[in-house]
């Protein structure tokens, strides 16, 4: 479980613990998980998912040597740095992609190897209800990365499959953990013509704080169901996502309401880009019996064989 310092991560391990899992919890310092309680089904390891991919996989390796093998793996750690998209440039972006995404992407790679080998594993990806919602100043970044984290294990879902390695994606709306809004505004390279959309940002991020609708300790509890069948999740079938808050599901309840009437809207325009086929018949009248059939047209000029098959109906 990487990220479990703080937020979903510490809530999740303690969780996992308390149902009598075995859990290796993992950051990137380890002075700051020093604070778990002794428990001979806990492992502490330091682990920097911005990391090389060699120094990742060592790691992995480790714990997977702890316990003989990995059954579930969490992927966590992750921050948001609140910018404006053309303030903050590509440089800001990459940092945060180099986390929560190379990152998450770097370290199921290390850890999927075991599961093939068993053909059997979990893989739960904490997300965001912002990659539904990036329409907000204040995350314009994080949704961007949280956009690919979404699409990314969609992918994975489907390439697992075949191996019996489940993926779950957890889209959780606006919690109260600590530390979410810790980072502070980047205003490293201001440009005059945001100054009012920088500022209204900033009061909207900072003013959310400590007055999130979401408990973090329930959202975890249900994680922990669905990856066990248990709960909540009890009789259910495996769902590849997992929304959790009523602010997530209306913001993608509105989204594909947005999308399902652009759908609607554009529907001539968006129906009407295909290739038509354009089928010429000619018809020729032989005056002398003993004139041969012409040659067969060359194939260039022949209609698709699905044509054929139409034009013989």
């Amino acid at each position: 479980m990487t990220g479990t310092s703080s937020g979903f991560g510490r809530r999740l391990t303690g969780l996992a613990l308390a149902r009598g899992d075995r859990v290796i919890a993992t950051a990137r310092t380890l002075s700051k998980i020093q604070h778990f309680p002794k428990h001979p089904n806990l492992h502490l390891m330091q682990l920097d998912v911005n990391a090389g991919t060699k120094e990742i996989k060592a790691r992995i390796d480790h714990a997977a040597r702890v316990w003989n093998g990995i059954d579930v793996l969490v992927n966590n750690a992750g921050y948001g740095l609140p910018a404006l998209l053309e303030e903050g440039g590509a440089s800001l972006m990459f940092r945060q992609f180099q986390t929560n995404f190379f990152g998450v992407v770097n370290v199921c790679n290390a850890v999927l190897p075991y599961m093939r080998k068993k053909r059997n594993g979990t893989v739960v990806v904490i997300g965001s209800r912002s990659a539904w919602k990036p329409e907000r100043v204040r995350v314009n970044n994080f949704s961007s990365l949280k956009a690919a984290v979404h699409a990314m294990s969609e992918s994975l879902a489907l390439e697992l499959e075949p191996f019996n390695i489940r993926v779950l994606l957890v889209e959780p709306g606006s919690f109260r953990t600590e530390g979410i809004l810790g980072y502070p505004w980047d205003c490293s390279n201001p440009i005059p013509d945001y100054d009012e959309q920088r500022a209204v940002g900033r009061v909207n991020f900072s003013k959310t704080a400590g007055k999130q609708p979401g408990d973090p300790d329930k959202a975890m509890e249900i994680v922990v169901d669905v990856v066990k069948g248990e709960g909540c999740a009890a009789g259910r079938e495996w769902p590849l996502y997992l929304v959790l808050g009523k602010d997530a599901e209306a913001d993608i309840r509105n989204k594909c309401a947005k999308v399902l009437k652009h759908l609607d809207d554009w529907n001539d325009v968006i129906r009407g880009v295909d290739v038509v086929w354009l089928v010429q018949f000619r018809t020729t009248v032989y005056l002398d019996s003993t004139l041969h059939r012409p040659p067969e047209a060359p194939a260039s000029v022949h209609p698709p064989d699905q044509l054929k098959t139409a034009l013989k109906m």
